[in-house]
């Protein structure tokens, strides 16, 4: 702890609370620092070219806003060796290759166009950092908080090693997360459209007929009497938007289905659409999430990073628990409570945990644990890469063929259904023995045999 402290009276130059860390009330003592002289900078010029043939390490911090960023530079003592300028981003590739050297170390907010920044600054320097926006704020405050501050304090963190990262996901992790959350933003815009379409129906008293809602044959409810014209206009056009959505979110979801059969998801799928209640969908959007396992050393920390995890209060000896921290991406829990919500409707084990902690809180704290150890459940298969433990082949098969139904033949790569399952049981090891799935006696399922799909994916024969 003195450590840390002695770094962040350097750092912020003021003084530290032990118990703290820094003083939160205090104000950037800077100018109270005494520090060698700066090269003078002429107005205008944003210059970080050093004459000599020396190239010390330098820390420098990009604060990015919408259109332009703010940059400085710091040297390892935190004195300040640039002073900050404002660079727009028509500019930045340009000004970043002219000013930057190989030795640098750079770090920046995550944020939404953090990433594009950072694929320019990496093969520029030696290190580029993404701090964590909201740690960061908890280690250094000031009460007064401009551009030029704020990209001061993140360079001289960067000089401390005191800046809290996040993990820089892959090009291919980047577009799917962006893909699964505009699918997602699609799917809430067609229930809203929905909502107002049952609104309209429930305010007049009005009864929709058997079958699935608003589609051709059960709309004549809203031609009746009852409705204004603005209605019925409101109507047609909330139908029209509805067709529209479901068109777009069925493209997306097409989409993810095909990619799920390809890598690099496809050797995690493998494994993920084992687990009950896990789907393309859900599947795909979880693996958006987590990105590589590996990076995960247990299951604490995939189940800390999901957000599922109970918060604690501690003062003296009371102890005060609160609900779940909701940290890390949304995206994530929603995909896993849906998990839950389908595994306890449908597996025998899941469906008697949650009744049993119905029995001791509300269904939707039971719903949220049973995600939470679901999430376990797949760190363990992916990365143990093994079978779910409480399915047995036959299960397991039934959960492929699930996965192939979702599937058109040319997103299955030219197989059929019952190809398409033994190809994942045979790269998952099991089932050879398998010739039919016959969960209900009354509708086998036939399995394609071994020989059968090694003659069309030769490749698995190579594996062995």
């Amino acid at each position: 702890m003195r450590e840390i402290c002695s770094q962040l009276v350097l750092l912020l130059g003021r003084p530290v609370d032990s118990r703290l860390g820094y003083e939160p009330e205090s104000v950037f003592a800077t100018s109270a620092r005494k520090s060698t002289p700066q090269p003078q900078v002429q107005q205008g010029e944003c210059s970080m070219k050093d004459d000599s043939n020396a190239s010390p390490i330098r820390y420098i911090a990009l604060d990015i806003h919408k259109y332009y960023s703010v940059v400085a530079g710091v040297n390892r003592d935190g004195e300040e060796i640039l002073p900050p300028c404002r660079v727009e981003h028509m500019n930045l590739e340009e000004w970043l290759g002219k000013h930057l050297l190989a030795s640098d170390r750079v770090v920046i907010e995550s944020t939404t166009n953090a990433w594009h920044v950072y694929d320019l600054l990496e093969p520029l320097v030696a290190e580029v950092l993404v701090a964590n926006p909201i740690k960061v704020k908890q280690i250094a405050c000031a009460r007064v908080k401009t551009d030029n501050k704020d990209t001061l304090i993140l360079a001289r963190l960067l000089a401390a090693n005191l800046v809290p990262t996040v993990w820089v996901p892959p090009q291919p992790v980047r577009e799917l997360r962006q893909f699964v959350s505009h699918r997602r933003r699609l799917a809430n815009m067609h229930t809203q459209v929905v909502n107002r379409m049952h609104s309209v129906a429930h305010r007049h008293h009005l009864n929709h007929p058997k079958g699935k809602d608003f589609q051709p044959k059960n709309t004549a409810w809203q031609q009746d009497a009852s409705l204004s014209q603005l209605e019925k206009l409101q109507l047609e056009l909330d139908m029209a938007t509805r067709a529209h959505l479901e068109k777009q979110i069925e493209q997306m979801t097409r989409e993810l289905g095909r990619m799920s059969h390809k890598e690099p998801w496809a050797s995690d799928m493998l494994y993920l659409m084992q687990i009950p209640g896990c789907g393309v969908v859900t599947g795909m959007t979880i693996m958006a999430a987590i990105g590589d396992i590996t990076r995960f050393e247990n299951p604490k920390a995939l189940a800390s990073y999901s957000g599922l995890t109970p918060g604690l209060e501690q003062s003296g000896v009371k102890l005060r628990g609160k609900g779940i921290t909701k940290e890390g991406r949304r995206e994530l829990r929603w995909a896993l409570v849906e998990v839950a919500w389908r595994a306890v409707r449908a597996d025998p084990h899941w469906k008697r945990l949650f009744e049993e902690l119905k029995k001791r809180m509300h269904p939707n704290q039971a719903i949220v644990t049973i995600a939470h150890h679901l999430l376990v459940v797949m760190w363990h298969v992916l990365t143990k890469r093994e079978p779910y433990r409480h399915y047995s082949p036959e299960r397991i098969a039934y959960k492929y063929l699930t996965w192939s139904w979702a599937l058109d033949e040319e997103q299955r790569g030219g197989m059929t259904r019952p190809q398409f399952a033994r190809y994942y049981l045979m790269r998952l090891g099991i089932g050879d023995e398998l010739k039919r799935v016959a969960l209900n006696p009354e509708f086998p399922y036939r399995l394609a045999s071994v020989e059968e799909v090694l003659a069309i994916r030769p490749e698995l024969l190579r594996s062995e």
